[in-house]
């Protein structure tokens, strides 16, 4: 999820449990071969084993439309140890889909199986090839099609979500189509698409006929989701929360200039208020601050106690 869910807030999120597997950020392959740093800094998890803190895999995503040009920046990558290559064919990006990558690719599913094709062929057999796609770009016409190209390119896993890029991300996701993928395909399929609480994964679960799910903004909103969904009878507290919401924010840190700090942590909290009544109250303290030491200050650094008056002394 570009701009959202990257490497600061997988490190949280994954922290407070419940999921198996997480895929970065694309890493927009345009007809050169990366540098190692490229990878590495959309993904720093490459320095950990392909894995968080935490220990969770990650799979490196790569959005582009080149088949050569990707297999090459796959091997490369792959040489890095993610836990898998990750092919994005979903993302409704204007600014992607111009350049003709993304979910663009959906209305050239031949496109889409040599692209796969040359990637699988490109990395070590026991690194794992993935990808996404979405029903299709204007309509869902070339929804099996595309699948089916996926799965002939050798994929080991197509996850999908369940609009077009013209339906964007607007309410409902369409989860029974995604049964329609399933029924013609082999290779194992995840469902996606607006899963923020655990009625609606079982509701997708049942619609789409899928054994897994990959959950996007509705575990920013809930980071308690995945331990939910798996049966947590106790939701995860606020308190337990915010060891995490500062670790996020010493990482923001160090990732973004200071003048971004503040609305990185403030897009977060606009999610979590979704569900958290905490969170609401920590948005507003910080919504007009951008300073990071203000921030920090209300939210951080804990008030200081107030002075005691001395002993008097016994008479």
């Amino acid at each position: 999820m570009e701009g959202l869910l990257d490497y600061a807030l997988r490190d949280a999120l994954t922290a407070v449990g419940g999921i198996d597997r997480c895929v970065s950020e694309f890493i927009r392959v345009t007809g050169t071969l990366l540098p190692e740093k490229a990878f590495v800094r959309v993904m720093p998890e490459l320095k950990n084993g392909g894995r968080t803190r935490a220990g969770t895999p990650v799979r490196a995503q790569l959005l582009g439309s080149d088949p050569a040009c990707l297999a090459d920046n796959a091997a490369r990558l792959a040489s890095l140890g993610p836990a898998g290559i990750d092919l994005n064919f979903g993302c409704p990006a204007k600014v992607v889909n111009r350049h003709g990558g993304g979910a663009a690719l959906l209305v050239d599913p031949p496109l889409v199986g040599r692209i796969v094709e040359a990637v699988r062929r490109a990395v070590p057999a026991e690194v794992p090839v993935s990808a996404k796609m979405r029903l299709g770009f204007d309509d869902d016409a070339l929804a099996l099609d595309c699948a089916q190209a996926i799965e002939a390119g050798g994929a080991e896993e197509l996850v999908v979500h369940g609009r077009t890029k013209a339906q964007g991300y607007r309410p409902p996701a369409y989860w029974a189509r995604i049964a329609d993928i399933r029924q013609a395909v082999k290779l194992p399929v995840v469902a996606n698409g607006e899963i923020w609480t655990v009625a609606d994964a079982q509701r997708c679960l049942a619609e789409s006929g899928c054994d897994a799910l990959m959950l996007g903004r509705g575990m920013v909103a809930d980071p308690g989701l995945a331990l939910a969904i798996r049966g947590a009878t106790e939701p995860v507290a606020w308190s337990a929360l915010m060891p995490r919401i500062a670790d996020f924010w010493q990482i923001v840190g160090t990732r973004v200039e200071a003048r971004h700090r503040a609305g990185r942590l403030k897009q977060w909290l606009n999610f979590l208020r979704r569900v958290h009544p905490a969170a609401e109250e920590a948005y507003q303290s910080v919504r007009t601050l951008t300073d990071p030491a203000e921030v920090a200050r209300v939210l951080f650094i804990p008030a200081a106690a107030p002075e005691r008056a001395p002993c008097a002394d016994a008479v």
